[in-house]
């Protein structure tokens, strides 16, 4: 039976404008990014900076939690635990409702895709309006982001012109870049005006000072985190740092590494709600802290590496089987290499552990993560969590990529391999028998050439030349 990733993946291949418009801007990513490093020294020496940041973050994880939730509250920001998603959609919900709030204008946030927050409100009676140019194409698409950094990749101008077109026909088609910016952003200053609530995802938390950042180029994170009377930040637990002082070396790796910007257009530090005497800024601000199954991961030494990550999407852009399918293939929220040993750990094996196939292990994605997670190997470890049948591991849905025929024939092969006598009598028959073998095997012959067995072994070979091979 054909999985739901492969089919998603041939879909994909057949698509010429996928192809076209993933070339076109995941090199030009990969060119910028290339660009911003000029001095190799440099980026050496700020990697081991950085990934020593996050080791540390990770480390302590739980006590830096805890500073950080004392100092939130301190500075007056509600903080809100959510170990589900579903936990962390009524946490929203009851914000929502508490305020009597119909509308949230939401900033980029892959965490409120993670949780679906949009159709879980929806399913309320409640709207959520993406800001982000990239995200409120999709959404007008009804499609999920393809790319982590450049959700709407996978369109090109005339594709996006037709869609705003169609939605707003009131407007004059135009396929000018500048005037279609300009057209979402008069489709959405009204909201920005009047919302009660806004939403945005977090990619740093400070605990020495409870301090949300949020890194931006559009503007509209600050619209939805300063105008609304109330807002919401929703992340996940990881993306807790130590200190204050680890923010610029993570900040400078993180631009580069994401769209080759020395730094972005915004920056935002919130630490309070308004004060007294202040003229603008939200009345309320919540923290919403997730975990879905990243404490999981925290508890294994080898696969904590995931939390260091800083969704930069470097690994994503240098990944060569996303860049043949493209994001939406993978079916889940974060797409590539990052997805694809991510995805497996939150929501189990059983379910997406297929994914961890879904590599050359070329090893370009670890070569180029910023805090230097071992992407290959884990995606190695997956491999072998899913193909397990001991009680020792922890990761959700190991064992579900087991097969007792196959695992059967691994172990003919390995007591042949470790009896000589075995082996050349079964490497004998194969040369004698070749010409009635299969010459199909199953997927991997989809897109391989079948070896041909010779006439004759190495061994019998060396042994007519009259060279001893004991």
């Amino acid at each position: 039976m054909t999985s739901e990733f492969r089919r998603n993946a041939t879909s994909a291949l057949q698509q010429d404008d996928v192809q076209t418009n993933l070339n076109r801007v995941v090199h030009k990513l990969r060119e910028h990014r290339q660009a911003a490093w000029i001095a190799a020294d440099e980026w050496r020496q700020l990697r081991r900076h950085c990934q020593a940041i996050r080791e540390n973050a990770v480390r302590k994880l739980p006590q830096l939690l805890e500073q950080l939730e004392t100092n939130l509250i301190r500075n007056g920001i509600q903080v809100h635990w959510a170990e589900t998603a579903e936990q962390a959609n009524h946490v929203v919900l009851s914000i929502m409702q508490r305020h009597d709030a119909k509308l949230i204008i939401k900033g980029k946030s892959m965490v409120s895709e993670e949780i679906a927050l949009n159709h879980f409100l929806m399913q309320h009676g409640i709207q959520a309006l993406e800001t982000d140019l990239g995200e409120f194409i999709i959404q007008l698409a009804g499609e999920k982001p393809a790319h982590i950094i450049v959700p709407a990749l996978h369109k090109n101008r005339r594709q996006i012109a037709e869609l705003l077109h169609r939605h707003f026909p009131g407007y004059a088609y135009t396929e000018d870049v500048d005037e279609l910016a300009q057209l979402a952003r008069k489709i959405l200053r009204d909201h920005f005006q009047f919302a009660r609530v806004g939403l945005t995802g977090v990619n740093f938390m400070i605990a020495e000072s409870g301090t949300l950042c949020l890194v931006e180029n559009e503007g509209n994170g600050r619209m939805c985190s300063t105008i609304p009377p109330v807002h919401i930040a929703v992340t996940g637990i990881e993306k807790v740092v130590e200190k204050l002082s680890d923010i610029p070396p993570l900040l400078s790796i993180l631009t580069r590494s994401a769209t080759g910007q020395p730094i972005t257009t915004y920056f935002n530090m919130i630490s309070a709600p308004r004060q007294p005497g202040e003229k603008d800024g939200p009345r309320e601000v919540h923290v919403v802290l997730l975990d879905n199954g990243r404490s999981t991961s925290y508890r294994d030494r080898e696969l904590a590496a995931t939390l260091r990550c800083i969704r930069c999407a470097a690994c994503i852009n240098h990944c060569p089987v996303y860049q043949h399918i493209g994001g939406h293939a993978y079916g889940t929220v974060i797409p590539g290499p990052i997805g694809s040993i991510l995805e497996p750990q939150q929501r189990g094996l059983d379910r997406y552990g297929e994914l961890t196939q879904a590599s050359t292990l070329c090893g370009a994605c670890t070569e180029v993560c910023p805090v230097g997670i071992p992407i290959a190997d884990i995606l190695n470890r997956l491999r072998w969590d899913a193909t397990r049948q001991d009680a020792d591991c922890s990761t959700p849905g190991a064992g579900s990529g087991y097969i007792p025929a196959q695992t059967a024939l691994w172990k003919l092969w390995a007591w042949q391999c470790t009896h000589p006598g075995a082996y050349r009598l079964s490497t004998r028959l194969a040369t004698r028998l070749r010409v009635v073998l299969p010459g199909y095997f199953d997927a991997w012959t989809n897109v391989r050439t079948m070896p041909k067995l010779a006439k004759t072994t190495l061994h019998e070979r060396l042994k007519a030349l009259g060279i001893d091979h004991e």
